[in-house]
């Protein structure tokens, strides 16, 4: 089973009245189970994958399929149910809502879809105790560092067991320790057995997947294992 596949994906720009190929067939496949890092300068085509595989935007053409659903082929609203309920976002900023604690901030794709059981919750304690915040229930993201900020993210990632935690430059704000504790953290995770695709320019963070995807100039110029 495949948590996303790509097939012969291009897109295409028009900007200031030019063509811009951002994505020029791409095509490779992204088992369950396994640690992809796409990687690449800027300009490469990371940002334009990163939209693709979270349903924020559609391939000119070429397939992609996120679980069994071929993306390309649904609507609006059934893009945004995907990315709500099947897709795990962890990002660099964080996106915290800051007058929410922590147990709330996981709980936020709950909220959206209008449930919020007392299994739900239960659930929530046990993803905060997972990334070892489970004395910081009640805190703000004021009141925790960058490090546990980027844990909050990752816990309410993993709320709806999504195909995959797609983390864009998760690190990128963190020291070097903190760092570390996080990439820790995503190596656990994914030998428990979560799909993880991490977008990053770092070599060193790319070198933690078991798998580096570069891209250059809108195409894939190596895939290999670790």
């Amino acid at each position: 089973m495949f948590a996303a596949q790509l097939t012969d994906v291009k897109k295409e720009y028009v900007l200031k009245g030019e063509t811009v190929r951002a994505l020029r067939g791409v095509s490779f496949d992204i088992p369950e189970g396994d640690y992809a890092a796409i990687m690449g300068t800027s300009g490469s085509g990371k940002s334009t994958m990163l939209n693709l595989l979270g349903c924020l935007d559609k391939p000119t053409s070429g397939t992609i399929f996120l679980g069994g659903d071929d993306i390309t082929k649904l609507n609006d609203d059934r893009l945004s149910s995907i990315r709500a309920t099947r897709i795990g976002f962890v990002f660099q900023s964080y996106n915290l809502i800051q007058q929410l604690t922590v147990l709330e901030n996981i709980e936020v794709p709950l909220f959206y879809q209008g449930r919020i059981s007392r299994r739900d919750r239960q659930h929530c304690r046990d993803l905060a105790a997972l990334v070892g915040l489970q004395e910081r229930l009640k805190h703000r993201p004021t009141q925790l560092s960058g490090g546990q900020q980027q844990r909050v993210a990752i816990a309410r990632s993993l709320v709806n067991d999504p195909f995959f935690i797609l983390a864009d430059e998760p690190t990128g704000n963190l020291d070097s320790v903190t760092t570390e504790d996080i990439l820790q953290l995503f190596d656990r995770l994914n030998g428990e057995g979560r799909t993880i695709i991490l977008v990053t320019h770092e070599d060193t963070v790319g070198s933690r997947a078991k798998r580096i995807i570069r891209l250059k100039d809108g195409e894939v110029v190596s895939d290999g294992r670790n």
